[in-house]
């Protein structure tokens, strides 16, 4: 579980895993590359497919689930 307070992400992605969010409090928006930014309310989820590049960004406190297979690096790979 994470914590944002009004913070960002540089835009990353992960080649070979999806990335679910799920907020618990608060408001993420996800914006994806080429596709539409997504809001996230309380008990709100959101898949990014893989390969897909996104930047999470929280413009409230937010409390979030985050949920990735061992191993992932939660800001992406290094090529991106």
């Amino acid at each position: 579980m994470g914590v944002r307070h009004q913070d960002q992400e540089a835009a990353h992605g992960h080649e070979a895993e999806d990335e679910f969010f799920l907020v618990l409090e608060g408001r993420l928006l996800i914006d994806l590359e080429d596709r539409e930014t997504v809001t996230l309310e309380p008990h709100h989820g959101y898949t990014v497919p893989r390969g897909v590049v996104h930047r999470p960004r929280a413009p409230v406190r937010t409390a979030i689930l985050m949920v990735a297979p061992a191993g992932v690096i939660p800001t992406g790979d290094a090529e991106h």
